[in-house]
């Protein structure tokens, strides 16, 4: 099942995985060689992004806020994730009541920098550790049919997994948006998948193709 919750698609790069390796390889490198590695690898994640740079600091910023915020107002009986991209607010989780819920939502919004929230935390038992590692699992393999795909660009798509249902994120043509879903909900363990996509338009994508220093395309 594909549900539509905001504004997504693209072409995968096989780059994308091969930086991804090398980032895990230069975490386990000692010493300076390691970190100078470590940092190129993340410099040229970062150049492949569609946020501008200053989006992608301040979705950080709004989740190191906005997470514990979340926490807080949720209690301890909770279960809450903050998930920012490009200054939209996904929830996700669980919590015991609908007062509980929007609660949630009102400590996010105080939050600077927050655009707009998608608030899909339900209302039930939090997810058990079992649960939670499954989701985990399905959220890379999910990447990984996106990589396999040749025609999505993986890196412009953020993947969030909650009780089995895949949240896709990112700054997408309508088009690119489509294909991410179909691709995603035949991975094996979801449930549904819901968009939360910033739409762009087709000519948006031709322009960040042609930004100086981005390695992506579209077409």
């Amino acid at each position: 099942m594909i549900k539509t919750g905001a504004k997504f698609r693209q072409r995968a790069v096989r780059p994308v995985a091969t930086l991804l390796i090398a980032a895990s390889a230069a975490l386990a490198l000692q010493g300076c060689a390691g970190v100078v590695l470590g940092t190129a690898v993340m410099t040229s994640l970062a150049a492949t992004d569609r946020r501008t740079l200053g989006a992608q600091t301040e979705d950080k910023a709004i989740f190191l806020k906005a997470q514990p915020a979340a926490r807080r107002a949720a209690g301890e009986s909770s279960n809450v994730n903050v998930t920012s991209f490009n200054r939209q607010v996904l929830l996700t989780g669980e919590v015991r009541d609908e007062a509980t819920k929007a609660a949630v939502e009102r400590e996010v919004a105080r939050v600077d920098g927050v655009l707009s929230i998608v608030n899909d935390i339900a209302v039930t038992m939090p997810s058990s550790l079992a649960s939670r590692s499954n989701d985990t699992l399905i959220t890379g393999k999910v990447k990984a049919s996106f990589v396999d795909a040749k025609d999505i660009f993986a890196n412009s798509i953020k993947v969030v997994t909650e009780r089995g249902n895949v949240y896709l994120m990112g700054r997408v043509t309508e088009r690119e948006g489509q294909r991410a879903a179909e691709v995603a909900s035949r991975v094996g363990g979801v449930q549904k998948v819901v968009k939360v996509f910033d739409y762009i338009t087709e000519a948006e994508l031709q322009g960040l193709a042609q930004t100086p220093g981005n390695t992506q395309s579209g077409r």
